[in-house]
């Protein structure tokens, strides 16, 4: 017990975590809000703005890859889908753009050029994760976010609103420190491969079954069926690896087998594969409904408003769908910024998956962010993300781009990760 104990302890003691990347993450989970006149500031928007010139000039002065283009590539295409659409409000939505998106995957590319530090955000996040299961129990069981509570308490600045959502399975569902219960759930989610696969070679088994049940615990607090289907996604991925570690193409019959069920549904269900899929990836037939319907009527909106989108333009849908709100973050790029929109942003994420995909990086490594990914990238497709956890998710992407760095390139191996010994070629992808 003392030598668990012990390895609790050590298990962040000796950090190789940048200093900026720590203050992300930290700023990620503090939901501070102030007005800078008409603007309206977050404590992440503050804080990228600080890194945004240093992050452009490290950008340029070395190699971008084409991932770094297309996202780049994506904050003018908003800016004009949005000076179409809602000229007024062009500008200060591409500078969001800017800040939250791009700067998040910036930030990650050039800070985390290594295992070493790869590692250690792993540990960092997952140690947060770990801190947020207590306040998590309390929140569950009496509604009140306290850190949230905390800051709106503080004069001069504010906080996100509190959520008023009905209880579920007779408990109150968990909003921690974000806007809204389900960012809480895939902040909680996104520690559940990587703790588990990526700090396998560095914690003991009991330590890391402990600390990955924790935060599979916590993740699930918040309820949400967007993070507990992120959560069984990572897990499902690592059974199948285990089960089938001996046969080097069990990706190849995973990918079959999905393929292969995408047919069958397809000819025999009067559903599409897709509807199915939101019907057993939400809580309730009521809300695999309602997905369906926005689903269907996010299509309608894009295929009458190809090329620019709608912008901030509310979108048409039946009557009955009081709610603006559209639970799935890929259609909703293609309805507010059009099908060109939605290719650069689908474009720069999958170039991104599959080039980690087609490293030689550490194993463990890889399969941990890739694991991750896959289910963050399945998890968008019922839910929508925006401030805090939308830059998180793009700085999670950035996180395993040092992974996909080819001999070729001609950066530094201090800037953008390529550090010797670490070295990984393009190859086409194995997924073990």
């Amino acid at each position: 017990m003392i030598t668990v104990n012990r390895q609790f302890t050590d298990m962040f003691a000796r950090f190789a975590l940048p200093v900026p990347v720590l203050f992300y993450l930290l700023v990620v989970i503090l939901p501070v809000r102030f007005m800078a006149g008409p603007l309206q500031m977050t404590s992440v928007r503050l804080y990228m703005a600080l890194l945004l010139v240093p992050l452009l000039i490290s950008l340029f002065r070395h190699r971008p890859n084409a991932t770094d283009l297309l996202l780049l590539l994506f904050v003018p295409w908003a800016g004009i889908a949005m000076w179409v659409n809602t000229p007024g409000q062009a500008i200060e939505h591409a500078g969001v753009m800017m800040l939250e998106m791009f700067c998040g995957y910036m930030l990650a590319r050039r800070y985390i050029t290594n295992a070493a530090q790869f590692v250690a955000l792993i540990k960092a996040v997952l140690l947060l994760v770990l801190l947020c299961f207590p306040l998590a129990i309390y929140e569950t069981l009496t509604g009140a976010p306290i850190a949230i509570n905390a800051i709106r308490a503080i004069p001069g600045i504010s906080s996100v609103e509190v959520a008023d959502i009905e209880k579920r399975l007779g408990f109150e569902r968990v909003q921690g420190l974000f806007a809204h219960p389900i960012h809480f759930g895939l902040f909680c989610a996104s520690a559940v491969a990587l703790g588990f696969v990526g700090l396998s070679k560095a914690m003991s088994p009991m330590v890391r079954w402990t600390a990955t049940a924790l935060a599979v615990a916590t993740a699930f607090l918040a309820l949400s069926s967007g993070a507990i289907l992120s959560v069984m996604i990572q897990l499902f991925l690592i059974l199948w690896a285990a089960l089938f570690a001996a046969h080097k193409q069990r990706w190849w019959w995973l990918m079959a087998a999905i393929a292969a069920a995408y047919i069958f549904i397809d000819f025999v269900s009067n559903r599409g594969p897709f509807q199915v899929f939101l019907s057993y990836a939400t809580y309730s037939a009521h809300n695999a409904y309602w997905r369906t319907l926005i689903f269907e009527w996010g299509m309608v909106n894009v295929w009458a408003n190809p090329v620019f989108g709608l912008g901030l333009e509310d979108w048409v849908r039946p009557h009955f769908m009081y709610s603006g709100s559209m639970d799935n973050f890929w259609l909703a790029q293609a309805v507010r910024y059009g099908l060109p929109g939605f290719a650069i942003l689908a474009s720069a994420w999958c170039l991104a998956v599959y080039r980690v995909a087609a490293s030689q990086a550490p194993q463990h490594l890889k399969m941990a962010w890739l694991y991750c990914m896959i289910g963050l990238t399945f998890t968008l497709c019922t839910v929508h993300v925006w401030t805090a956890i939308f830059s998180y998710c793009f700085f999670l992407l950035g996180a395993g781009q040092w992974m996909a760095a080819g001999r070729g390139a001609r950066s530094k191996p201090a800037q953008l990760g390529f550090s010797r010994g670490l070295q990984p070629r393009f190859q086409r992808p194995a997924f073990a």
